[in-house]
């Protein structure tokens, strides 16, 4: 496979009711069929007419902000000062709800568009049927990735292009089957279209050559890379997940197991250098954990009371709620 990446100059700025398909295919009509073309989700956000009015500085302008963003956003999940990554109602965890000020009068914002997938699928069906090119659309914005610095262009629409290679089940050079290898083939095209668009050239759209022969239907768009929550591992930032954590254990409901004897045990190490002197907390197999307190005196009761709520909060993140006895010292 030979690639190649070219970017489509001479598009220009882009008003509220453009039609994308007519000024792309007279910015690039050396296009051909099975392109692959990497839109910026602004151009396609300005033409659907996706602007929101805003002062343009002040307090006011921050709080216009404010008031965008908690409306884009499903769910919260992370905030450190002024940067906040949240859900976007589309599923998409981005900052700021992918709500840009950039490459636009500073008297408005950009958002998203509404549905990027639906966006791709128009537009290339505007191509095609008008100017009989058949290519496939990604359209894309920039996101950053947990645990790494730097930002890349990832696809947040797409059309004509299967948005997942998936290798489960085939078999490497070695002999080793391949269980959990899916790539994201839509934003490793959208990442290498951002190699030729940049963020200052002005720019929209890229066309990589190569990756496909011919387009095929519609497919089932870049919703595909959605990961649902059930199986979101990392739903949180670590400061809002150990908030509520904190909130959680101060709601416990009574166990009713005697708990696992390895996390028992580790529940129960968890909290021993923290635990008031004389404290003892013993598993006992069918019964659940023993607690003894180091006294009877009111204060050493307090303080009991306190290492028990230690001790519960510490077996449910080990092995769920734990049934806990009192015992006399």
């Amino acid at each position: 496979m030979r690639l190649e990446i070219l970017p489509v100059t001479g598009i220009g700025d882009v008003s509220p009711g453009a039609d994308l398909a007519a000024l792309i295919s007279e910015a690039a009509p050396w296009l051909r069929d099975g392109d692959v073309l990497v839109v910026t989700s602004k151009i396609v956000s300005k033409a659907e007419g996706q602007l929101v009015d805003i002062p343009v500085d002040g307090p006011a302008r921050q709080a216009a902000r404010d008031e965008i963003l908690a409306a884009e956003t499903a769910r919260a999940v992370a905030q450190r000062g002024q940067t906040r990554i949240v859900q976007t109602h589309h599923g998409f965890v981005m900052a700021s709800a992918g709500i840009d000020a950039s490459n636009v009068d500073r008297s408005q914002v950009v958002l998203l568009p509404k549905d990027p997938d639906a966006s791709a699928r128009s537009l290339r069906a505007a191509l095609r049927e008008r100017y009989g090119i058949d290519v496939a659309i990604i359209v894309s914005d920039t996101m950053g990735r947990p645990w790494r610095n730097g930002l890349t262009d990832v696809a947040l629409g797409a059309a004509g292009i299967d948005p997942i290679r998936d290798h489960r089940g085939e078999t490497d050079p070695y002999g080793n089957e391949l269980h959990i290898t899916q790539m994201a083939v839509v934003d490793e095209l959208a990442a290498a279209g951002e190699l030729v668009k940049g963020k200052v050239g002005q720019v929209p759209v890229a066309v990589v050559r190569g990756y496909l022969e011919r387009p095929g239907d519609d497919g089932p768009g870049a919703v595909a890379l959605v990961r649902d929550a059930a199986a979101d591992l990392f739903s949180l930032g670590t400061a809002e997940a150990r908030a509520a954590g904190l909130r959680e254990a101060a709601t416990l409901a009574p166990g009713d197991s005697d708990g696992d004897p390895e996390a028992v045990a580790r529940a129960i190490a968890t909290v021993a250098a923290v635990v008031a002197p004389g404290t003892v907390f013993t598993h006992v197999p069918g019964e659940g954990v023993h607690a003894t307190p180091p006294g009877e005196a009111p204060e050493a009761l307090i303080r009991f009371g306190e290492d028990i709520q230690r001790l519960r909060a510490a077996l449910a993140a080990e092995d769920g709620p734990v049934r806990i006895v009192l015992t006399h010292p």
